[in-house]
């Protein structure tokens, strides 16, 4: 079977839904994706183990080699999207459609158009001039749980010596991100009738309470913390979500928060956790059994490169752009884990990123299958 050509290539991972959702209502296995991958890269002389995840059945990693041994550069990303909101995608998110000189499709840069990327690249490449292993590497749930990612570290002969994950960095290598940490918190109160308030527990009232000590961590994160390499320097805290109570005539008997942490590389997830339970500390000492704490999902850990790298080196002298360092997170810190240098560079814009009528700008196709090819020769040729 011969590989379809770039396009082609496009059409058919968009076509294939993958949907990753913490709702199981919107939840997708994205078999059909990594089916589609295996049998293309079978195509090219790899290897394919496809397996299923332990940790969530139906969700599917591919890892595919081509050559013998460690070493060699692995080309990993994830296979899944978010879900989409069909009444602000002006297209079908399933279609790739060409428009005003992009490619719209969900997907389309985060971030299964980059296995298109790679894929293309290879085929351009005379595989029996290949000196060192060269391993794909697809992933499930990145957008969730990173259960795919999680999982990896149980692949006990994958050992690469490079691995560029392909996340839309619009080609500029990546050598350092922070983490992401979100939390609960709820409050059980006592309900009872509004017009005697001393004969419950307003939960309402103490997230107040709560809330004012989670602002003063805020600030002490930002005035405490500090690396000049992000463009925000210091980790953050976010009030994402709030709710309780279910009528003005009542006393609110239960209230939960969610926030959103990003901790910097040096910042530990047991750390900010401790912080966390910290500032409840007080309250629950005051309202006995009234605080609970909670992580939504695994946190990630902060990926902490260096610029020094001879990965980093190389993906700087290919793309003539110097690396950075960005404020979201990938499955970096999982795969930094196998031992192997680690940047994160693909194709397309961050900022198109879960957004209505994501796509790919058409100009940058081919400096970016360029850039991709090169950094694949120059590592494995």
């Amino acid at each position: 079977m011969q590989t379809p050509d770039f396009i082609e290539l496009y059409k058919q991972l968009i076509a294939s839904p993958s949907i990753s959702s913490l709702d199981a209502r919107q939840s997708q296995s994205n078999k059909g994706v990594i089916e589609l991958l295996a049998s293309w890269c079978e195509s090219l002389g790899f290897t394919c183990q496809v397996i299923e995840l332990e940790s969530a059945p139906g969700k599917f990693n591919l890892l595919a080699k081509r050559g013998d041994g460690a070493g060699g550069l692995m080309l990993a990303g994830h296979t899944d999207t978010v879900p989409f909101d069909e009444g602000r995608w002006q297209m079908d998110p399933f279609t790739l459609t060409e428009r005003d000189n992009k490619l719209f499709g969900l997907g389309s840069i985060d971030m299964k158009g980059f296995f298109a990327f790679v894929l293309n690249a290879i085929s351009e490449l005379d595989s029996t001039k290949q000196q060192q292993p060269l391993l794909i590497l697809a992933t499930a749930d990145e957008e969730t749980t990173m259960a795919g990612a999680q999982e990896v570290a149980k692949y006990p002969d994958l050992k690469p010596a490079r691995c560029i994950i392909g996340e839309p960095t619009d080609m500029v290598p990546v050598f350092t991100h922070k983490g992401h940490m979100t939390s609960a918190i709820r409050i059980i109160g006592k309900s009872g009738h509004s017009s005697d308030p001393e004969r419950g527990v307003n939960a309402i009232e103490v997230m107040n309470l709560v809330i004012q000590k989670l602002l003063v961590l805020k600030e002490e994160l930002k005035n405490k913390y500090s690396i000049e390499h992000f463009a925000i320097p210091y980790p953050t805290l976010n009030l994402g979500h709030i709710h309780g109570g279910d009528s003005a005539n009542r006393i609110c008997g239960c209230c939960e928060l969610q926030l959103d942490m990003r901790p910097l590389p040096g910042l530990s997830i047991a750390q900010l956790q401790a912080m966390l339970l910290d500032a409840t500390k007080e309250i629950n000492a005051r309202y006995p059994g009234c605080v609970e704490v909670w992580d939504m999902h695994e946190p990630i850990p902060a990926f902490a490169g260096t610029t020094d790298s001879a990965l980093v080196k190389l993906a700087e002298s290919v793309s003539e752009q110097s690396a950075v360092a960005v404020n979201y997170c990938t499955e970096a810190p999982f795969i930094a884990q196998l031992g192997c240098e680690t940047i994160v560079m693909g194709p397309g814009s961050i900022n198109q990123a879960h957004q209505p009528d994501e796509f790919l700008a058409m100009e940058k196709i081919v400096p970016s299958q360029h850039i991709i090819k090169e950094m694949i020769y120059k590592s494995c040729w």
